[in-house]
């Protein structure tokens, strides 16, 4: 009996002897889980870190290149439009003179400018003549407007008038078609005019006169740009024509 006690005791003391290493064990093992986390952590907020910072790079870069390239597209665009200029002067040589003012056209003794003025003056007659047989054509438009409208008057309509305004209707109808007559007379004549006034005035022409005056070749770039510069000349010759209203 004693001798069981006596073991019973002793397995009692080895079991708390081996508790305090179990549990040692355990927390330590607890505890490194823990650090695990902790690196996985540290491990985490790092890379999340370092994406957006090169997230943010990369936008920041982005509009920089763009911006960059954009200064260079202009900067080539202007150089072209400048290198272009000068060579179309270059090509110019005496025709540079056709950018004096309106009254150097008109007034110019010299025998090489004769051609294009002539050239500008009978352009702007035809616009005259132009601007002359569109007033004709509007004109006979309105006046055919209002023919129209008397002719179209339905039997109700013409019931609804008073006597005086129905008796007068016929004449009214008739005075109007004698004026639309006399207005298609006008328009005709006006557009003969016109067309007639348009001689001398297309590319050939212009051609003609350019090469009058050049000392150099004259190419399609060079009546392009004659044309452009000339359009201004003939407005103002044409204004110049126009009767004081």
């Amino acid at each position: 009996m004693t001798s069981r006690k006596t073991l019973f005791a002793g397995l009692a003391a080895l079991v708390l002897l081996a508790s305090p290493a179990l549990a040692g064990a355990g927390g330590h093992g607890h505890g490194g889980g823990g650090g695990g986390g902790h690196a996985g952590g540290n491990g985490g907020g790092s890379g999340h870190g370092n994406g957006k910072s090169g997230a943010s790079h990369g936008k920041s870069s982005a509009p920089g290149r763009a911006a960059k390239a954009k200064t260079t597209v202009d900067a080539t665009t202007q150089v072209s439009s400048v290198h272009k200029e000068k060579n179309i002067h270059a090509k110019l040589g005496r025709l540079n003179s056709l950018q004096r003012n309106i009254n150097a056209y008109m007034n110019s003794k010299s025998k090489k400018f004769a051609a294009i003025q002539a050239f500008v003056t009978q352009s702007a007659k035809a616009k005259v003549a132009q601007a002359a047989a569109d007033a004709a054509q509007a004109q006979l438009d309105a006046l055919n407007a209002q023919l129209s409208a008397l002719t179209s008057l339905t039997p109700d309509q013409i019931a609804a008038m008073s006597p005086e305004d129905q008796a007068a209707l016929p004449g009214q109808i008739s005075a109007l078609q004698a004026e639309v007559a006399a207005q298609e007379a006008v328009v005709t004549a006006a557009n003969d005019a016109a067309e007639a006034a348009s001689a001398g005035t297309d590319d050939a022409s212009l051609n003609a006169a350019l090469t009058d005056m050049a000392n150099k070749p004259v190419d399609a770039e060079v009546t392009a740009w004659a044309q452009g510069v000339l359009a201004a000349k003939i407005d103002q010759a044409a204004a110049a024509m126009q009767p004081t209203p």
